[in-house]
């Protein structure tokens, strides 16, 4: 009897500790945030392997840094923000759930092609209108336009960024190529794409704004 009185004390402790075990809030595994780089050559890294490209040394360079995100790459060669918004919507539903951010990075073959500064602005307008309303935090990146464009085309294209950036209320940053322009050693043959060493400047000069624009309260 006694044996029976101390199996049944004991088994009544174990399922008191069960009890306040489970009472306790399980701890939330951290999710690793997604970053969708949309955009064009310059985002998608033509001509470099694909561990050499904006998106992968991004990640990298996140990872380094102690932020675990996954940088999925929605650059095409050769996009203009027209192209880039036709495909907006079918890029978003192949990531299968919304990305934590979206980098917008759009103008450049607008920009050689001598098209309007006008329509990248409004096809951009409408890119980050859908963000927008999808709530998905943004971050647009700016382009500057050749100098022998002249220096009212430049003006009008230059400047087309950061309006659409304050009316959208997204984060912004300024110049994709910023650190490499002028350097020629850090452009591949063809003087338009960052070869590997350049992506690594880009990366290192944007991934502040990158963290800045994940840490910010979602829209």
């Amino acid at each position: 009897m006694a044996r029976r009185k101390g199996y049944g004390a004991v088994r009544a402790f174990v399922y008191l500790l069960l009890g306040l075990i489970a009472g306790f809030p399980a701890r939330a595994t951290p999710v690793a945030p997604v970053i969708w780089a949309f955009g064009d050559s310059l985002t998608a890294g033509y001509g470099l392997p694909p561990a050499d490209g904006f998106p992968a040394q991004l990640q990298a360079g996140l990872r380094r840094g102690g932020l675990s995100a996954t940088v999925r790459n929605g650059g095409v060669a050769g996009d203009t923000t027209a192209q880039g918004k036709a495909r907006l919507r079918w890029g978003l539903r192949g990531l299968g759930t919304p990305p934590d951010l979206v980098i917008v990075e759009f103008g450049g073959n607008d920009m050689l092609r001598g098209l309007p500064p006008e329509v990248a602005e409004a096809n951009l307008d409408a890119i980050l209108t859908e963000l927008g309303r999808r709530r998905i935090p943004t971050l647009l990146v700016g382009m500057r336009a050749a100098p022998n464009l002249g220096e009212a085309y430049r003006a009008r294209f230059d400047s087309l960024y950061a309006r659409l950036a304050a009316r959208h209320r997204v984060a912004f940053y300024p110049f994709f190529l910023d650190g490499v322009v002028g350097h020629r050693d850090l452009f591949q043959a063809d003087g338009i794409h960052a070869n590997a060493r350049g992506v690594r400047i880009i990366v290192s000069r944007i991934a502040p704004a990158v963290r800045k624009a994940l840490a910010a309260p979602r829209p």
